[in-house]
């Protein structure tokens, strides 16, 4: 009997213990498919909250749009029902519309000076700093790449442009340029593309080559344009009630595995662009680089209409911030 009730005894106090222990689940969404980098980057990221929390939260990721797409996830962040999710830019421009101005067409040339002007533009750290006002926060800033086209037909210029309609997401500055271009604009989410795109009501969208990997954009919209017209990182975002929920030390925690999975996402989308756009050929697409003179001609307009909607201030600074980027030398 003494046994049995030791036994017992034990039991209950190892039920107690793991009770008392559980991890709690941090939810995390994101519109990129399970093979693709942003999952890639996730599962990297919960892996780390894991071990720098000592088991204290767990990150349970949900990908390809399973609990909502873009726009949807952001305001789950803001309600609480989302602690976690990787988007566009543009993408939180809803909340704080001075972000859309990282939209504005051929800013920045390489994936470096992304990560630089990202990292240390004081302008864009300011307009970060606003978010939580709003319901979430900016943690690090992962990578998609440069903003390409992917069409039914061939575009060869904005000449090619003015027959075709072009899915956007909800943004003004990637709108602005699209009929800048001569397209005719579709605002539609991520989710709903590979299937407007099937069925003839649009003829094709824009996103890194990363995305249209592996969106598989390319199987119903195989003439690929490398335009690389917008640069288009993935800041991935906290829900502030969840953030506000930490300890210092678990927010630093969270903080630190953010940051690691920021680098592995950067070097991972960099180093994988060849060899995406040659499976991609090989599975039927066609990639075109071509002369970009008449795209940047067609699009000068949208700067001066971004200084009479956001301000000439704001635009110049920015403005300013990437061409002194542009301007550094590569280290060595």
């Amino acid at each position: 009997m003494k046994v049995r009730l030791g036994l017992l005894a034990a039991t209950t106090l190892l039920a107690l213990s793991t009770s008392l222990h559980a991890a709690t689940v941090l939810k995390f969404s994101h519109t990129d498919n399970p093979g693709g980098s942003r999952q890639a980057a996730a599962e990297l990221f919960a892996e780390k909250v894991s071990d720098y929390t000592d088991g204290r939260y767990t990150v349970r990721i949900f990908p390809a749009g399973q609990l909502a797409n873009d726009p949807k996830a952001i305001e789950q962040l803001q309600l609480g029902g989302v602690d976690f999710t990787v988007s566009a830019v543009g993408s939180y421009a809803t909340h704080l519309t001075s972000l859309n101005l990282m939209a504005m067409p051929f800013l920045l040339d390489t994936y470096e000076q992304g990560w630089e002007f990202y990292d240390n533009s004081e302008w864009l750290q300011e307009e970060f700093a606003k978010l939580p006002e709003v319901g979430f926060r900016v943690l690090s800033t992962w990578e998609a790449g440069f903003r390409s086209f992917t069409t039914s037909e061939p575009l060869n210029s904005p000449t090619d442009a003015q027959k075709m309609k072009m899915r956007v997401f909800p943004n003004d500055m990637i709108r602005w340029s699209m009929e800048a271009i001569g397209f005719q604009t579709v605002v539609m989410p991520i989710t709903d593309v590979y299937l407007a795109i099937q069925q003839g009501t649009v003829n094709g969208q824009e996103n890194p080559v990363d995305t249209i990997k592996s969106l598989r954009f390319h199987e119903v919209a195989p003439y690929i344009t490398l335009t690389r017209h917008v640069y288009s990182p993935l800041p991935l975002t906290v829900s502030e009630k969840a953030w506000q929920s930490f300890s210092d030390e678990d927010k630093a925690a969270i903080q630190k595995a953010s940051e690691e999975a920021a680098a592995f996402s950067r070097d991972l989308v960099k180093n994988s662009v060849e060899q995406q756009l040659e499976e991609m050929k090989a599975e039927g697409a066609t990639v075109t680089t071509p002369d970009i003179a008449p795209f940047r001609d067609a699009v000068a307009s949208v700067y001066d209409k971004a200084r009479g909607v956001y301000g000439a201030e704001a635009v110049d600074r920015v403005l300013a911030d990437t061409a002194a980027v542009r301007e550094m030398k590569p280290a060595q």
